[in-house]
């Protein structure tokens, strides 16, 4: 058995650090300060380029389209962010929904 479960559904929708972006904490490491969160992007929404400098980003697309770099992905694709390094922007081409697992503290820097 897993020491700890979380189901979205008894989750709440939080407001992101973007305009049209909200998270749903599924679980904090305590002793990292890392999240694993649930994003989502309203169609439209474009999140500037950026750096998160205390942490490692890992991005797994659920539903939706994303533009990256003016490629864009869907459903199945991954991304990784190394801590300090800048990416993004991203753009939301249609609603999207993220697993998003930061291995440290969210923080985020304007690039």
């Amino acid at each position: 058995m897993f020491q700890y479960v979380a189901l979205a559904k008894d989750k709440t929708w939080e407001p992101g650090p973007y305009g049209g972006v909200e998270l749903l904490f599924l679980h904090k490491n305590e002793a990292t300060g890392g999240v694993t969160v649930l994003r989502k992007f309203k169609q439209g929404v474009t999140v500037p380029a950026h750096i998160h400098p205390l942490a490692n980003e890992s991005v797994y697309i659920l539903s939706g389209e994303w533009e990256e770099s003016g490629v864009t992905y869907s459903t199945g694709a991954f991304f990784f962010a190394p801590r300090g390094e800048r990416h993004g922007p991203h753009v939301a081409k249609t609603d999207v929904v993220s697993l998003t697992i930061f291995d440290g503290p969210l923080t985020v820097k304007e690039a």
